[in-house]
């Protein structure tokens, strides 16, 4: 594959050369793959997700004016077709529950699983964090990943501060259950 700069890629995008765009794709698939991945509950929905994001790239290069990260640029274009997608599809529902505390039974497990989470690659944890409800699933993301705070979260998707501190702490607890789960059931071979 031929290096170009960034510059001649996005000059070439904007100039809707399908090779730029094409190059663009490839050099950045597998970065954003991994975002929508995050956000989509499964592997089928993240690809149209990631290719609903570059179209919306391509549509709106012009927008980007060369102050800070180009990544940076496409990469929240890329989070914010996911929230798109999610508040369109999933979220509708979920939103109608208010949440204000947890059940009594959903205590937060203490440390005793720091061991399971060295041992969990990333495409299992991908796995995991798909299989969270989507509104916590998409909390636990804005916050851990994405760097949004409760307050910009719930400005977001519509839901109180607290709510959002409901869904972490939700996705928290639930990660470490599947993830402490997940590594018992792991089987170690020992050689002789």
């Amino acid at each position: 594959m031929p290096q170009y700069s960034e510059q001649d890629i996005i000059n070439g995008v904007r100039k809707q050369a399908r090779a730029m765009q094409e190059h663009l794709y490839k050099l950045y698939y597998s970065v954003f793959l991994k975002v929508c991945a995050r956000y989509a509950k499964d592997m089928e929905d993240a690809e149209q997700l990631i290719n609903d994001g570059f179209l919306k790239i391509f549509n709106n290069i012009d927008k980007y004016g060369g102050t800070g990260s180009f990544e940076g640029w496409m990469r929240r274009i890329m989070i914010n077709t996911c929230l798109d997608y999610l508040r369109s599809k999933y979220l509708k529902d979920a939103k109608m529950m208010s949440v204000h505390a947890l059940p009594a039974d959903e205590t937060p497990i203490s440390a005793g699983g720091a061991s399971a989470v060295e041992n969990i690659n990333f495409k299992e944890l991908v796995t995991l964090i798909q299989s969270l409800p989507a509104m916590t699933r998409t909390v636990f993301n804005m916050y851990v990943f994405d760097g949004y705070n409760h307050g910009q979260i719930g400005d977001q998707l519509e839901i109180s501060e607290k709510t959002s501190q409901w869904h972490l702490h939700k996705a928290r607890t639930l990660l470490q259950k599947k993830i402490i789960k997940n590594d018992s059931q792991t089987v170690t071979y020992e050689t002789k």
